[in-house]
């Protein structure tokens, strides 16, 4: 059943379900088109308030391509956030599952390009280890913490959905911001390496990383896998996959 308020935003206008993640939220695409806009609404069950996303968009969008905030609200039901579509499609969508080398290439630059464009120094919001433990996000590794190599702002759910391709094959853009804070780089690395295999199979590791700009690091690559868990998201099948492509 999709939620009043997308059915309020829409205005008429086609609705179709793009994506379900496990804590019951969901992404609405409304419209078609470069004129598209998409609907991430979360069940008050959930805890996830949308509002925190919003705010990351907000401040991120001067620097780098991410979704323009429209509006972002609360009922009874749950939270919504309606933003404007980005050219360009997921890195999971059929074309590019289809060309991984061109995909997982893309994933690689679009990171790097994210962490060189958003200024550290300057940024409000952190995804530290301290700050993930303290709120109960993650799980400490039974192993010792390694120094930090580079302090970014860093995407925080860097999985291959989150990074939007042109038909040129280049990155165009990132979705799915409501975890970006200063970290270590590598908390984005590990994972985003770690969604290769998860999306496109085994082998396409090395491939993100010469991509990216830098060599393997196997023991920040292990400490940052498992903090964030047993893998990462690779979506629910039956749906377009990507948020916000």
């Amino acid at each position: 059943m999709t939620p009043a308020v997308v059915e309020a935003a829409a205005r008429g206008a086609p609705v179709r379900l793009v994506w379900r993640n496990e804590l019951g939220g969901l992404t609405f695409r409304i419209g078609e088109g470069p004129g598209r806009r998409f609907v991430k609404w979360s069940p008050r069950a959930s805890g996830l308030d949308l509002t925190a996303e919003a705010a990351r968009l907000a401040w991120a969008a001067p620097f780098t391509p991410v979704p323009e905030v429209v509006e972002v609200g609360e009922d009874e039901s749950g939270w919504w956030l309606l933003t404007v579509g980005l050219p360009g499609e997921s890195a999971v969508v059929a074309r590019w599952r289809a060309e991984p080398a061109t995909a997982v290439s893309a994933i690689g630059a679009g990171l790097r390009a994210l962490h060189e464009a958003l200024p550290a120094d300057r940024c409000p919001f952190s995804w530290s280890v301290e700050e993930r433990l303290a709120k109960g996000l993650v799980r400490r590794p039974d192993e010792s913490r390694p120094q930090v190599d580079r302090l970014v702002v860093c995407h925080g759910d860097p999985c291959a959905p989150n990074t939007l391709i042109g038909d040129d094959g280049r990155w165009s853009g990132h979705v799915d911001l409501g975890d970006l804070g200063v970290a270590d780089r590598w908390a984005d690395l590990a994972v985003a390496t770690w969604s290769t295999e998860w999306n496109y199979g085994p082998g396409w590791e090395q491939a993100l990383l010469d991509a990216y700009g830098v060599g393997p690091d196997p023991d920040r690559t292990r400490y940052y896998r498992l903090l964030w868990g047993p893998g990462p998201d690779v979506g629910r099948p039956g749906l377009e996959p990507g948020p916000e492509a």
